[in-house]
């Protein structure tokens, strides 16, 4: 593998030359696979599983495993459930910050937040109750994160398609602020071959550049006391520790301390594959003074280019067919404001019924707690949304288990044929929820979101 020489230049002159060479060599090396399980969707069997593989435990992440090989994720059925997320260990050790510094439920933001890897984990992370806003500039990005946030099925998340800078009109309101910021993507050399084409002198400026700038407008919208935790998957100080200093000086950020343990290796925030097992990380977390001065922040405020201008969302009509169906959709649905939009009705957490439709005023909101069903002829056809999320009351539906050639049929939106009741059913693989079908007598009409099928042959 040949890596830019302006690079291993750069590295020499931070890690000398012994240490840089070792990064070299373990670049050149294949890379670990993990991933990190849900425990909202647990599965007691896991024969003919991804989930039968996991071996060694990160060790900052409770949730989090290795495998020893890479298997392919596309054919476990488990994987499109949501039972397990595929993510790189070094980033797991956002799990090990929030329980650290995080004692409370709150209301927090991932800045740049797709594919989801660090938005989901902070939502098994985060305390019971807590609100996360998972958001993605980019509009293709945005719609695998919000896929992957639905999968996960928590419902107190609402995504959302956003520069940093329309979050201003919102004031202070997160207490927690993750920003893993675009950068030159060093550490993922050793998976892509298009990181290293792509990599220059000239990129790391520009985007260090780009790291201040996304900062200068988030950190308007933490609250004094607040964290933000800042990453990069890159190993250079310009984007690591120069911005870090920047934050202590220009903004009068604190430093919080990594609470991490001298075995795992990690070196002053970093993630060095020749030195832990995960790829290149840069991660630490930032303290807002809690002072006068940070009081004063959102005092003015931008106006809002985005969102409906505040129109209030409309609670579903009580004492309707629809209202009592859709009630016996979810469990607790007193914890839940129920809304309907145009032809489709939705839940959220009441709780967080206020920051909702604060995004909504300010933001592009592209998905938001649970969407229940669509009017379909005379009645309502359950959403996918609602298979997905751990709210769901599974007991309200007749379910049907399918097999794994069922499963991998059914998510390449493939028609089927089940023993069940006529209408609506939950399919499941191992128990797990993994769609909805309408069983019309003689077939199941697929109701899989045709955009996320399997289109690789099995």
């Amino acid at each position: 593998m040949n890596l830019p020489q302006d690079f291993l230049q750069m590295m020499e002159s931070q890690l000398g030359k012994e240490q840089t060479q070792l990064l070299e060599n373990a670049i050149s090396m294949t890379s670990p696979t993990s991933i990190r399980i849900n425990t909202n969707k647990i599965c007691e069997d896991t024969t003919d599983s991804v989930l039968s593989q996991v071996g060694e435990k990160v060790k900052w992440c409770d949730t989090g495993y290795y495998l020893d090989e890479r298997p392919s994720f596309t054919f476990d059925p488990l994987f499109h459930t949501g039972a397990y997320y595929v993510q790189e260990a070094s980033s797991m050790y956002l799990n090990q910050i929030i329980k650290t510094y995080i004692d409370k439920k709150i209301i927090a933001l991932d800045m740049c937040a797709a594919p989801g890897g660090k938005s989901t984990l902070a939502l098994s992370a985060m305390p019971e109750g807590s609100l996360l806003i998972a958001n993605e500039v980019v509009r293709q990005r945005c719609q695998i994160l919000s896929e992957n946030i639905t999968k996960w099925g928590n419902p107190n998340v609402i995504v959302t398609n956003n520069y940093a800078e329309d979050f201003e009109p919102m004031g202070q309101v997160f207490d927690l602020i993750i920003c893993d910021a675009p950068c030159s993507g060093e550490g993922m050399f050793r998976k892509d071959q298009g990181a290293i084409d792509d990599w220059s002198l000239n990129n790391v400026d520009i985007c260090w550049h780009r790291q201040r700038e996304i900062i200068e407008h988030i950190w308007q919208c933490l609250k004094p006391g607040g964290i933000l935790v800042y990453s990069t998957c890159t190993y250079n100080h310009f984007e690591d520790e120069d911005i870090v200093q920047w934050m202590e000086e220009e903004l009068g950020a604190e430093k919080l301390p990594l609470c991490d343990k001298a075995e795992w290796n990690i070196t002053n925030g970093h993630f060095f594959p020749h030195k832990t097992k995960g790829e290149g990380f840069f991660i630490c977390p930032m303290r807002k003074k809690d002072d006068d001065e940070a009081e004063i922040v959102n005092t003015n405020r931008k106006k809002s280019k985005n969102g409906n201008n505040g129109n209030a969302l409309s609670p579903i009509r009580k004492n309707t067919p629809a209202a009592k169906e859709v009630n016996e959709y979810i469990k607790n649905p007193e914890n839940f404001f129920m809304y309907e939009n145009k032809d489709s009705y939705y839940a959220f957490p009441a709780e967080h019924l206020q920051i909702l439709e604060s995004a909504i005023k300010n933001l592009k909101v592209v998905h938001s707690g649970i969407k229940l069903a669509t009017v379909k002829g005379k009645g309502l056809q359950p959403d996918h949304s609602l298979a997905m999320s751990t709210s769901i009351n599974e007991s309200n539906f007749d379910s049907v288990e399918l097999t794994k050639d069922e499963a991998i049929a059914y998510l390449r939106t493939e028609a089927i044929t089940v023993n069940a009741p006529k209408g609506y059913i939950l399919l499941k693989y191992k128990g797990i929820p993994l769609g909805f079908g309408k069983n019309i007598g003689n077939r199941v009409n697929n109701l899989y979101p045709t955009e996320w099928k399997i289109r690789k042959n099995y």
